[in-house]
């Protein structure tokens, strides 16, 4: 769940942004979506104090489920690392705090923005 709310805010971000053109969309959008890109933002959270105990907890819980493959592209630690940053906004956005999953997915977006190298 948290993946396809993720992907929409993130597709809608870059669209009303108009940086973006419909045939470049699924290519930008990557930079914000892919299992590197989720892995560095929630240890960017993380680091800056951002999610709630409950909500590390849950990254916890959701980093550490068996999933039983992983993708080619991409190593074990990096993707239950977004495994569980996905299962923080599917859990919060099935409780329907959509308030806090945004205020979470904005933060994603600025993290994503930062020029390289530049922590909070």
């Amino acid at each position: 769940m948290g993946d396809a709310v993720l992907e929409g805010r993130v597709r809608a971000h870059l669209l009303h942004s108009g940086r973006v053109k419909p045939n470049t969309l699924h290519r930008e959008a990557t930079k914000y979506v892919s299992a590197k890109a989720q892995s560095h933002v929630i240890q960017q959270l993380i680091a800056e104090e951002f999610l709630t105990e409950q909500e590390v907890a849950i990254f916890k819980r959701g980093r550490n489920a068996k999933s039983g493959s992983v993708p080619k592209n991409t190593d074990v630690r990096t993707y239950r690392n977004s495994s569980g940053y996905e299962a923080v906004l599917g859990s919060l956005f099935l409780r329907e705090e959509y308030e806090r999953v945004n205020e979470i997915i904005d933060k994603s977006i600025e993290i994503c923005e930062r020029p390289k190298g530049e922590e909070s």
